[in-house]
């Protein structure tokens, strides 16, 4: 049976002249005549039965039909440009994993442990994506994904299959500064923070807040027994890392996922204003396609597992 595919070429050029609308600047793009354009993209509308352009006084213009396939097939004609370049450039050998992480996560713990990754597969290439949402894996716009959310809804991402990863704790964190600034008498003689702060004493502070998570500072303080009539109040920003910065420079007191801070928690960027954290109803997870059976996959989900497992180590001594 013959597939209802039009011609490569036919494809390219439409694409070429679908992004620039003019057929002289596809022809340059493409090395080929204004003619040239022309002819496949007729090709590609007789094969169709539609106009895909109509022709205006300063050249053409994408019907209806024309804007909705050419947004459909630009990231299939990229795709297979992608893959045609990582199995030139593997030989044949490893390939291309195509993840979809969230930021501050990517950021702050993934990318910082992805060298070590590389050194033991270096036939296997890793492209990031930032991601926060949940998507189909039908659509094919990830290999594979690192999410955070709640059991509920990683339960119902259909045709997932899912490995929890860690959990997303918060703990408050600030400059020592920002908490010598209002609490002097709590600098130790070594310069360091004397003791933990009490609920009533971070109700003091500055509260820096998650845009995503506009409740998460009125449940801490609940966890603390502590109504804090100015709970939901503060300088709003909407990702981790975000926050973390802001923190750092003294402008407040943040919840943030302690795991996520490695970084600042051991210069003395940021400090952990109290101990009590707040358990998050969210976690971290690696999902990817039950059908889907790649060795590239596995030998990812293999080191990621060991990752954490020596992160989780590090992390209580």
């Amino acid at each position: 049976m013959r597939r209802m595919i039009p011609s490569l070429q036919s494809l390219i050029c439409f694409e070429a002249a679908a992004k620039h609308l003019s057929y002289t600047f596809a022809a340059q793009e493409l090395h080929l005549t204004q003619s040239a354009i022309s002819r496949q993209v007729q090709q590609l509308e007789d094969f169709l039965g539609l106009h895909l352009f109509n022709r205006t006084r300063h050249g053409v213009e994408l019907t209806q039909a024309g804007e909705h396939y050419y947004k459909n097939i630009k990231s299939h004609l990229l795709g297979i440009e992608q893959s045609t370049l990582d199995l030139i450039s593997h030989k044949g050998l490893g390939g291309t994993l195509k993840l979809g992480v969230v930021p501050t996560f990517a950021t702050r713990w993934l990318l910082p442990r992805l060298y070590k990754f590389n050194a033991v597969y270096p036939e296997i290439t890793i492209h990031l994506e930032t991601s926060t949402k949940p998507f189909l894996f039908s659509e094919h716009i990830f290999d594979a994904a690192i999410y955070t959310g709640t059991p509920e809804q990683i339960e119902n991402w259909p045709g997932a299959k899912i490995h929890f990863l860690m959990n997303e704790d918060v703990v408050p964190v600030c400059s020592a500064d920002l908490i010598f600034k209002y609490f002097p008498e709590l600098k130790a003689p070594s310069g360091h923070l004397s003791r933990s702060l009490t609920a009533e004493e971070i109700a003091t502070l500055p509260l820096l807040q998650q845009t995503t998570r506009p409740y998460i500072w009125k449940e801490w303080f609940e966890v603390n027994g502590y109504e804090h009539p100015f709970a939901l109040e503060g300088q709003r920003h909407e990702l981790f890392s975000m926050l973390a910065v802001a923190a750092t420079h003294h402008m407040g007191v943040a919840l943030i996922p302690q795991k996520l801070l490695e970084k600042e928690l051991r210069s003395g960027d940021l400090v952990i204003a109290s101990d009590i954290k707040l358990k998050g109803s969210r976690a971290y997870y690696f999902v990817y396609a039950e059908q889907q059976q790649s060795p590239l996959i596995a030998k990812f989900v293999e080191w990621l597992l060991d990752e954490v497992e020596i992160s989780q180590h590090t992390f209580m001594k």
